[in-house]
């Protein structure tokens, strides 16, 4: 006897849809390594279709009121709050994580982004109108940029979805979303929940493969494109974009690091810091993965850490006490598993370093020491439930260490010592410093990064701006 695959399909102009072409691609649930769904393989008609309904969507969707989309917004969070049983059912297939931690650590923080954005929709900010030469008045007006091509990960594919299309639908713009070709499900039952509160062609979802996000970028409809992902797609998206001067939001990888002095409460630390590595398997851009110890507590340090990794426990989603669930893809375990593989000679792997068992993707939760600064696994994003260990002499080298990755995205510092916290917050090249705990976000506060983790904010009132273009208007008062 054979379980029929589920059929998911694309979300356009206000009605589900396969591939024009009819081409689709197997859906593996991470926990089992076994197919459950379909999902379209979208071309360039899909794409087509899916732009030309969201260009068409954009005059009414931009000339409403911001109130008007507030309450869009509103009710978006309040259906998704009514269904969050099945996002929380679609996104465990999608990735294998724990379902009490989805339903915790998830719904809640996409709720409140969503109404964050609502009411970020009614309070955009600029200067006021004013004389600045005489006879002539000046005024400043924030418009949405129009359509937005956004492409989003698989490691939080429910979150990042909301992070895309709730400030861009708040300022004004309509959307083609793309998930990723491994976790498309949480994103199709979210077109079908919003698909029953917005104008038909303001929200449209395209699924596919690398190609299909390619086309959507390259596309002459969207006026703006935006992805979370690697450095590598990163860097296709923006020389894909310059052919014709699109915008770009791009929110890359992280390698952050977690500076810990000597005077830190060792215990505490090591609780916050491990929860901080390995949640989510570690498949965060933000994840406390690599670890910078002074040297006086190092020993001690990699001890305590080590005993916390063997404590932390990763499983399938109903299992209980479980952390995280399996990595996401087949790829993405053989990329995880080769940073243990290549070690070099001088590392020392204190715990875990292996894949656990036969069936789906899990890791165990690994712990590597006696690394160096040029190793591949410091400079390179693992992305995975890694943590590496380093040693540091003083806050020079700390600060040497910490800074001297091509990531900036997120990193931490634990001291008891103010005057030294906020030196180190002033001197790390990072989008965020946390103080004494790592990870924690609000929708109130931009998430982003310089260098190689790419540029553009989520979240808070500047990822609300990064939507919206400025138009000087001038007049005479003769």
């Amino acid at each position: 006897m054979t379980t029929e695959l589920r059929r998911l399909r694309n979300y356009i102009n206000g009605e589900f849809r396969d591939a024009a072409d009819g081409r689709t691609i197997d859906v593996i649930n991470p926990a089992t390594g076994e197919v459950y769904a379909t999902s379209p393989l979208s071309g360039q008609a899909d794409v087509d279709a899916a732009m030309e309904a969201a260009a068409a969507a954009f005059p009414a969707w931009r000339d409403s009121t911001p109130a008007e989309r507030q309450k869009v917004l509103l009710k978006i969070a309040e259906a998704f709050e009514e269904r969050a049983e099945d996002l929380i059912a679609a996104e465990v297939e999608n990735t294998g994580k724990p379902v009490a931690l989805t339903a915790s650590e998830e719904i809640p923080p996409m709720v409140d982004q969503i109404r964050f954005f609502a009411g970020a929709a009614r309070l955009l900010e600029g200067r006021s109108a004013g004389e600045y030469m005489e006879g002539l008045t000046s005024i400043v007006r924030r418009e949405p940029v129009g359509v937005c091509a956004q492409v989003a990960p698989w490691n939080y594919p429910m979150m990042m979805a909301v992070w895309k299309f709730a400030p861009a639908l708040a300022a004004g713009n309509t959307v083609v979303l793309k998930p990723s070709d491994t976790t498309p499900a949480s994103t199709v039952l979210m077109a079908e929940i919003i698909g029953q509160i917005v104008p038909k062609g303001v929200f449209n979802v395209v699924c596919g493969d690398r190609d299909t996000g390619r086309a959507m970028v390259e596309h002459p409809t969207p006026a703006m494109a935006s992805i979370t992902g690697s450095v590598r797609a990163g860097m296709q998206v923006a020389e894909s974009a310059a052919k014709d001067v699109k915008r770009v939001h791009l929110e890359l990888g992280g390698k952050a690091p977690v500076v810990v002095f000597e005077d830190t409460d060792i215990d505490k630390a090591v609780e916050d810091i491990s929860m901080a590595g390995f949640f989510n398997a570690g498949q965060d851009c933000t994840a406390a993965t690599r670890v910078l110890v002074h040297e006086s507590i190092h020993d001690e340090f990699v001890s305590a850490l080590a005993k916390a990794a063997a404590a932390t426990k990763t499983g399938q989603p109903d299992d209980e006490d479980v952390l995280y669930g399996p990595l996401n893809n087949a790829n993405q375990l053989k990329q995880v598993s080769g940073f243990i593989d290549r070690l070099p000679a001088h590392a020392k792997v204190e715990a875990g370093g292996q894949r656990v068992g036969d069936k789906g993707y899990f890791y165990a939760p690994t712990v590597v020491s006696g690394l160096k600064q040029d190793d591949e696994i410091i400079q390179n994003e693992v992305f995975g439930p890694v943590i590496t260990v380093q040693s540091f002499a003083d806050e020079a080298q700390a600060l040497e260490y910490a800074n001297g990755v091509e990531y900036a995205l997120a990193s931490s510092v634990w001291t008891k010592d103010h005057a030294r916290a906020m030196r180190m917050s002033k001197a790390l090249d990072f989008g965020c410093v946390w103080i004494n705990t790592h990870i924690p976000l609000v929708a109130e506060m931009p998430h982003g990064g310089f260098k190689k983790s790419g540029y553009g904010k989520d979240l808070s009132g500047y990822g609300f701006e990064d939507y919206t273009r400025i138009k000087h208007v001038m007049t005479s008062l003769g």
